[in-house]
């Protein structure tokens, strides 16, 4: 065999053997998670249900997006989500209200049966993702209803985390965005729950009026009786 083929035979194992590799490639899941976050023990609390949760479409996949310097938006060959991401958002965002609210009176949308909230968030993410130089980025929008569907309030909320490139990393940068939602969630719930646990104000009691209290009669001093002519019978004569 010729030093030429010779060579070109190794050079076609080495191919395959990279292609081989590349093909072989295990892929990694990768799931948000915001830290250890204390839930409370006894049944207390406000009543909050969490949800609708909305996120962007272009999140609602299994590939991870990534964010080049530019703005395009690429999929990532070997980094997925381990499950939905908006279940994951859902899970993780009713675990931290829960421990910065202080209570085990929390739910999913669709209200669960017998679940009477005295707060409903109603959440759009709008945005979620990162890059290999570009920053993890959060954009969202909620709004606040009441039991009976009023708006209470509402907030557009944006925050940015650096992180160092690598993928898990990148996911770690994630997760602390989703832990400060929750805490801005938290402090806007907070002043709401407490307006409708207080009794309605009773209005102050108007002073009487004159025209409602009775007229007193004027004192018009002692009377005096009508002198009424006293007629007779008796014919007066003169002379």
């Amino acid at each position: 065999m010729s030093a030429l083929r010779v060579l070109a035979y190794l050079s076609l194992v080495s191919l395959l053997g990279l292609t081989g590799c590349t093909m072989n490639r295990p892929t990694q899941l990768y799931q948000l998670d915001a830290g250890v976050a204390s839930v409370p023990s006894q049944d207390k609390g406000v009543a909050v249900l969490l949800g609708p949760i909305h996120l962007a479409d272009y999140l609602q996949r299994e590939a991870m997006v990534q964010r080049q310097a530019d703005g395009i938006l690429n999929l990532s060959s070997d980094a997925r989500w381990a499950g939905s991401l908006e279940t994951n958002v859902s899970q993780q965002l009713l675990r931290l209200l829960s421990s910065q609210l202080d209570s085990t009176r929390l739910a999913l949308f669709p209200e669960k049966p017998g679940f009477a909230p005295q707060v409903q968030v109603m959440l759009t993410i709008s945005r979620l993702d990162s890059g290999p130089k570009e920053p993890a980025v959060l954009e969202a929008r909620w709004r606040l209803l009441d039991d009976k569907g009023k708006l209470r309030d509402s907030r557009l909320f944006h925050e940015e985390e650096q992180h160092q490139g690598s993928m898990q990393d990148q996911v770690r940068a994630q997760s602390e965005l989703l832990r400060r939602l929750a805490v801005q969630l938290a402090q806007d719930v907070r002043p709401v729950a407490a307006a409708l646990e207080q009794p309605p104000a009773t209005p102050p009691r108007k002073p009487p009026t004159a025209s409602n209290s009775k007229a007193k009669p004027k004192d018009e001093g002692p009377k005096i009786p009508l002198v009424v002519p006293t007629r007779t019978d008796v014919e007066v004569f003169r002379f």
